[in-house]
């Protein structure tokens, strides 16, 4: 276990709270540093001296307006920071930037203290870490593995626990593929939510930045201080960093159907996958098998003309002054998009646009995806034998993603049977970060594992996520809305968000009404204590949004003020009195959920 402080955020803070200075927390740094003795993990670190500078700056611990004081983290050497020379893992293309990019300087501004820059793949195209010219970082949790790329440094740093999180970048997986190699969160924003102005590209339209941490709850902290419109950007988008809070209890959860699992012979991988399925179902979710045929189809377009040939271009000028510079294996991609032509990236945009087409039926169909964040682990030697067909494979599940514009999420599962770690990925559409976060939470919590390779205990978890959002409203479902109930995507249409279960007060009966399609309940007040209390689910949605539902609602259901059982009071549904002279009584069962199970 790592001498001193946990560096995840909430126990960092608490140390900081009980007399731990910034200067103490440097020097653990880079004692960390030392105890690793690891050359492949930064390419560059900060002076010392400067970073307690930077320290003293931040005056008095004061995590109400700098929500990330004294937390270190680390920085993907294709990102530019001040001062630091970038240099894409290639040493002839190094330059000093004088300015922080976007994303950093938002960081900084909320307290957080840069300790270096990370080895990574090569301008960042490769998911297997080994392609540099620098040492290759070790994977954290086993020294046989490739550590995952191309954001190699960046993950292995956090699993180490010398920094709290680090920021990669992922256009292929590079920030989901490391994560599950090294036992930790990967978050994969929805692509323009984090800013690439002062980032390198690799694929301009599908790059984002993406954030490892120890934990759900610091990734999410870290896309919150992160999460910003930049007009510099012309691919930035507004994506709020909202909707993380209790996940919805009965999730619809896309898996790929059991024909269409690839795992390349590694039968551990799919068991620990079968594991991880298990606790899903445990945890109260639907899962519904989906065919994965188009979303491979997707993915293999990746690396053929259009998004090859935008990798070149990002950097032609100096492929074509210095191509002796290149990794050998990146310097093979690179030279074979020479010969692509102008038909060849729009045949793909177009072979793209249909196969998006016949997806969205598909993403629409569940809340969201889970996946394994990769079908099997390669070691170096394996890498060595297969330098370019192992590193595809790695990217089974991650190479479509940013393609179809989803959000995602790495998150430890479990620890496989051989003793290497187990990771999913959940996946949806864009702008719904919250969404997969909330559920990778609950997973990472289920899985009892410790952080990363530092043998520390997961953190109590953040007790004020559930905090309601100002301007919104807040409604009561207690039939078909529910979660995984046919009727709840009419919620998920209006972004409403769920917000926590409740139970009425005991002055309700709930009906099966009939001659419904779907079926729905009718729930009516009654004298106080001649009814039962009965589950019911809380969302959350916008004033206008509440309007248009409202406006929805077809008689005999309407909407009216309800009372919970912890003495508060929502709006919800209610049933007129005249819809229940011929319908069944089921308040005994307590819940729509329950009925619904039992008389399946």
């Amino acid at each position: 276990m790592r001498a001193g402080p946990a560096f995840d955020i909430a126990s960092l803070h608490a140390a900081y709270q009980n007399g731990l200075t910034a200067a103490d927390m440097i020097g653990t740094v880079f004692a960390r540093i030392a105890e690793v003795n690891d050359p492949g993990i930064f390419i560059h670190l900060v002076d010392i001296g400067d970073l307690l500078v930077e320290a003293e700056a931040l005056g008095a611990f004061d995590p109400a307006t700098k929500p990330l004081w004294g937390i270190p983290f680390a920085v993907k050497d294709n990102i530019d920071v001040a001062g630091m020379p970038t240099t894409a893992s290639c040493p002839d293309y190094a330059y000093m930037p004088d300015t922080d990019a976007t994303v950093v300087r938002l960081l900084k501004e909320a307290g957080a203290l840069v300790i270096g820059k990370t080895n990574l793949d090569q301008f960042a195209t490769g998911l297997v870490g080994v392609r540099t010219p620098y040492p290759v970082p070790r994977n954290a949790m086993d020294a046989d593995l490739v550590p995952g790329g191309s954001s190699s440094g960046s993950a292995v740093a956090t699993a180490q626990g010398i920094v709290s999180f680090a920021l990669g970048t992922d256009t292929a997986g590079s920030g989901r593929i490391p994560a599950g190699l090294n036992n930790i969160v990967g978050m994969k924003p929805s692509l323009g939510a984090l800013s690439t102005s002062g980032v390198i590209p690799a694929c301009r339209t599908l790059d984002c930045v993406s954030i490892f941490a120890l934990t759900v709850d610091d990734a999410w902290r870290v896309f919150e201080v992160a999460a910003c419109h930049d007009a510099k950007d012309a691919y930035s988008k507004t994506i709020p960093a909202n909707g993380f809070r209790q996940a919805p209890p009965a999730l619809t959860i896309g898996v790929p159907a059991k024909a269409d699992r690839l795992f390349f012979g590694d039968a551990v991988m799919e068991a620990a996958y079968d594991e991880a399925l298990l606790m899903l179902t445990k945890l109260g979710h639907r899962l519904v098998e989906v065919s994965f045929g188009d979303f491979y189809r997707v993915a293999n377009l990746l690396y053929e003309g259009a998004w090859v040939a935008e990798r070149y271009a990002a950097v032609k000028d100096f492929f074509d002054a210095k191509e002796a510079s290149f990794h050998p294996v990146t310097r093979g991609i690179y030279g074979g998009a020479k010969q692509l032509s102008a038909a060849d990236a729009f045949k793909g945009l177009y072979a793209l646009q249909a196969l998006k087409q016949k997806v969205a039926q598909l993403i629409a169909s569940v809340d969201l995806f889970c996946v394994p964040t990769a079908p099997t682990h390669y070691t170096h030697a394996d890498l060595e034998a297969e330098p370019i067909r192992e590193n595809s494979r790695l990217g089974t599940y991650t190479n479509f993603v940013n393609l179809l514009d989803m959000c995602g999420i790495a998150v430890p599962a479990g620890i496989r049977s051989d003793g290497r770690p187990a990771s999913v990925t959940l996946l949806t559409s864009s702008g719904r970060d919250g969404l997969t976060a909330s559920l990778a939470r609950d997973i990472h919590a289920s899985s009892g594992l410790t952080l990363g390779a530092t043998g520390w205990l997961q953190p109590k978890p953040n007790d004020t996520i559930s905090v309601d959002e100002a301007g919104l409203i807040d409604i009561a479902v207690v039939g078909a809305h529910l979660s995984g109930m046919p009727l709840n995507a009419q919620l998920l249409a209006l972004d409403s968000r769920f917000l926590r279960k409740a139970r009425t007060s005991d002055c309700y009966r709930l009906y099966v009404l009939p001659g419904q399609k779907p079926a729905k309940p009718g729930l009516i007040r009654v004298p106080q204590a001649t009814g039962g209390q009965i589950d019911v689910e809380i969302w959350q949605m916008t004033p206008a949004a509440f309007g248009q539902f409202v406006a929805t609602i077809p008689s005999p259901l309407s909407i009216g003020t309800l009372f919970l059982s912890d003495g508060t009071s929502t709006k919800g549904f209610l049933v007129e009195a005249t819809a229940i002279a011929d319908a069944t009584d089921i308040t005994h069962y307590g819940g729509w959920r329950t009925y619904i199970a039992a008389t399946a």
